[in-house]
């Protein structure tokens, strides 16, 4: 079998479940946008809709979901002329290709998935058919434009696994080198962003408490006044990272720091060391508010003007399915199946 060599292309997606946050922007859209300007390789980037339904949906709120992310990704400094950016299920490739894939992978694959049973809880009787199966449509929606480098955050890292077996089982299967075995693509300071109340937890949208994460539709006073009132400890910064082992809600706000102003999380720490929390939240505070608030009056601006964002995840869909459709359509002759 002769091996084939995949041209570099990046694919990731984020869910449009609503309520962005700074955890989305900095484990997320800040790094998107940090490839696609690298111009290395094609970037495309995609709101997963198909995926949000997993769970029930309001039609209504997720439509407006759908767009808010758009304008997130938009504000956030992804260029539509530079990446691909559109909504899944605008290109029928992904539910094609994920059916062939639920068909590869194996059930214990999928019972093994960590984001499925913290879903599913105790209640996994009750959940939909598409929360248990939905790690082989997110391998779908990777190898239907053959990508070979996906950014994600810690916690997807799994799902990128998987989407390896899946390549890799298809191709010995069929005895071809037609699925490329993508990369998963963890970096940055702040990959995975805590809660402003508790450093032990991931900064999320659904905790009670708006004082527990930056959104980022929050305006520049509301940016500062949960940055001054997160959560810290009464020891001042120390002089080396190892002095923030234990510190949980302390390491959280270095990691920010680092992750909006491009430094090392060492390099904050060697610049603030010995400083107290009533020095560097201030300084952070400023620091979010310079790099969020344009973001957030950006995304304002492109919501008042639905159709023009409508009219981007057209073209983008386009462009992806331009790609997507010869895949699906040797990936179906492939398996046999005939009139593709």
């Amino acid at each position: 079998m002769a091996e084939v060599v995949h041209t570099p292309r990046v694919f990731s997606g984020i869910q449009p479940s609503g309520g962005l946050t700074l955890g989305n922007y900095l484990g997320a859209l800040k790094r998107f946008g940090e490839t696609q300007d690298r111009g290395d390789m094609p970037t495309i980037y995609c709101i997963v809709d198909m995926h949000a339904i997993t769970v029930w949906q309001d039609p209504e709120k997720l439509n407006r979901a759908t767009r808010e992310l758009t304008a997130g990704f938009i504000a956030s400094g992804i260029d539509p002329t530079k990446s691909i950016l559109f909504n899944q299920s605008a290109v029928p490739g992904h539910a094609q290709l994920g059916w062939i894939f639920n068909c590869v992978a194996r059930l214990g694959w999928m019972q093994r998935m960590t984001q499925f049973k913290d879903k599913a809880g105790k209640n996994s009787e009750n959940v939909s058919l598409g929360l248990f199966a939905y790690p082989a449509l997110m391998a779908a929606d990777i190898l239907v434009y053959h990508a070979t480098h996906v950014p994600v955050g810690e916690d997807q890292k799994q799902h990128v696994e998987l989407t390896r077996d899946i390549a890799i089982k298809f191709n010995n299967d069929y005895g071809v080198d037609f699925f490329p075995v993508p990369e998963p693509v963890i970096e940055g300071a702040a990959t995975r962003v805590m809660s402003l109340r508790d450093g032990t937890k991931k900064m999320s949208k659904s905790d009670p408490s708006d004082m527990s994460r930056i959104n980022l539709t929050d305006d520049a006073d509301a940016i500062a006044k949960k940055i001054k009132k997160a959560k810290t400890d009464p020891e001042p910064l120390p002089e080396t990272l190892e002095g923030l082992d234990g510190r949980p809600e302390a390491r959280n706000l270095v990691n920010i720091y680092a992750a909006l102003s491009g430094k090392t999380a060492a390099e904050v720490v060697a610049e603030y060391a010995g400083q107290p929390f009533g020095s560097f939240k201030p300084a952070l505070a400023d620091l979010a508010v310079d790099r969020l608030s344009p973001i957030s009056t950006e995304m304002s601006r492109l919501m008042q003007d639905p159709a023009e964002i409508d009219r981007i995840l057209a073209h983008g869909a386009e462009q992806a399915n331009a790609i997507a459709e010869p895949i699906v359509r040797r990936a179906y002759q492939i398996v046999g199946m005939v009139g593709a």
